[in-house]
């Protein structure tokens, strides 16, 4: 942003969490300002899901602080966790639909259902259906999730994390289980969001290759396409830096560039991988 500094929009301050003694996060801290993207990468059990929903007050550390939007939840009730967590959209593994709800009613529940959205009803319809829209999918209100695609219901559950306009957007592993081509969809829709609003991004994956598409590339309005970001100055790698857990802790925070440079052989093995 220029002129002034983004604002903090989660930061981790030494944050511990354990599950029966077992550490899941170890003394962890980093921050992402807004418009910023964080890529976590890390082995099976690395922390990376417990990360997510740390940030989300889902899970309540042992010892340090969460910040979203500078303030510290840590202790908050679960009704004023509530009321910050309409500010976040999260795709969850395996998208989480509701199976016995439309796909319209999928996409409306957060609309519905979180009372600081204060969405009026007459409204709704609207704002669903062109979330729908933006992941190509207005024609599938009335399905159900099992009428669709494993894509499909992907990209549903992108339009329901996006459709109350979140400034920060969490996803987890959204690239798993997809074949290459649907996977690059995906990440195509991930990158639109953050360019056309300039949305705060976290991405859990096991996709070297959806960081380096997140990094490289930006959303051409007029095209709809992906493209070079180098193309008109706008650089996300400046923006997007690579985080990589192992058991817990934080073993690398940086930009490509420095995580291609790294010797580390935990970290270099992640640059390498190429499939989901």
């Amino acid at each position: 942003m220029s002129g002034e500094a983004a604002k903090s929009i989660l930061r981790f301050d030494r944050v511990s969490v354990s599950f029966d003694d077992v550490p899941a996060l170890i003394d962890l801290s980093f921050e992402v300002r807004e418009g910023g993207t964080r890529i976590i990468l890390g082995a099976a059990s690395s922390g990376k899901t417990v990360l997510l929903k740390t940030a989300l007050g889902l899970v309540r550390p042992d010892s340090g602080s969460v910040y979203l939007f500078e303030q510290d939840i840590t202790r908050l009730t679960e009704q004023q966790l509530f009321d910050i967590r309409s500010k976040i959209g999260m795709l969850f593994q395996e998208s989480a639909l509701f199976d016995s709800l439309t796909i319209e009613e999928n996409v409306a529940y957060p609309l519905l259902n979180q009372k600081a959205i204060h969405c009026p009803a007459e409204d709704v319809r609207g704002k669903v259906t062109e979330a729908l829209r933006f992941v190509e999918l207005e024609e599938t209100l009335a399905r159900f999730p099992s009428e669709l695609s494993g894509g499909m219901r992907r990209r549903a559950a992108i339009a329901r994390a996006v459709v109350t306009e979140p400034p920060l957007l969490l996803y987890d592993s959204p690239t798993a289980g997809l074949d290459p081509i649907t996977a690059h969809t995906i990440m195509a829709l991930i990158i639109k969001e953050r360019d056309l609003s300039n949305t705060t991004t976290l991405i859990v994956t096991h996709r070297y290759q959806d960081g380096n598409l997140v990094a490289n590339f930006r959303y051409n309005p007029d095209s709809g396409q992906l493209v070079a970001a180098r193309t008109n100055g706008y650089q996300p790698q400046l923006r997007t830096k690579f985080l990589v857990l192992r058991e817990g802790r934080l073993m690398f925070e940086g930009t490509q560039a420095e995580l291609e440079a790294s010797s580390d052989p935990y970290i270099a093995k992640f640059r390498r991988q190429t499939g989901g």
